[in-house]
C-alpha cells in the first residue's frame, strides 16, 4: 500500500506552518497521518490550545475512514447527521467532520495519507494543509469539488 514518508510529512508540516505565519493566522496544529491512520509527523506551534493535537488527528482520521475530503464529511454531517454521530461513535470519537482534514493523494488519485490541520478558522486550517500537500508535490482533496 502506498503511503506519504516522514520527508513528504516533514515538508507539508514546514509549508503549511508557514502559510500560517505569512498569513497571520493563530497558533496551529498540524498532522500527517500514513494510509493507514497512523502518525507521520505532528507539530504544535507555541500557545496552541489543549486538545489541538486530537482535533487535527480527527480531521485527517475521518478523511481517510470514509475516503474523502472533511469538506465532504461536514456536508454530510449536515444533511446525516445520524450517519455521522454513529461513525464517531464507531470510531471512538476519532472523527472531527469539519473542513482542515485534506486526503494526500499521488499523480494516480491513490490515497497516501492525510493532513489534518486546526487553530484558525476551519477553511483557514484547510488552505494550510493544501499549501503543504502541493509544495511536496503531491495531490490534495479536500472535498467540496
Amino acid at each position: 500500500m502506498p503511503t506519504v514518508n516522514l520527508a513528504q510529512a516533514d515538508q507539508i508540516i514546514t509549508t503549511a506552518l508557514a502559510h500560517g505565519r505569512a498569513a497571520g493566522m493563530k497558533p496551529l496544529t498540524v498532522v500527517v497521518l500514513d494510509s493507514g491512520g497512523h502518525v507521520v509527523a505532528l507539530k504544535r506551534e507555541d500557545n496552541s490550545s489543549l486538545m489541538r493535537p486530537q482535533i487535527a488527528t480527527g480531521k485527517a482520521w475521518g478523511t481517510l475512514a470514509l475516503g474523502m475530503g472533511a469538506r465532504d464529511i461536514a456536508k454530510r454531517a449536515a444533511v446525516a447527521p445520524a450517519f455521522v454521530g454513529a461513525l464517531s461513535d464507531m470510531s471512538g470519537g476519532k472523527v472531527v467532520p469539519v473542513p482542515g482534514g485534506v486526503l494526500i493523494k499521488d499523480g494516480t488519485g491513490a490515497i497516501l495519507g492525510a493532513v489534518g490541520v486546526t487553530g484558525d478558522l476551519s477553511e483557514n486550517d484547510e488552505a494550510c494543509a493544501i499549501a503543504g500537500i502541493q509544495k511536496a508535490g503531491l495531490m490534495a482533496d479536500a472535498g467540496g469539488a
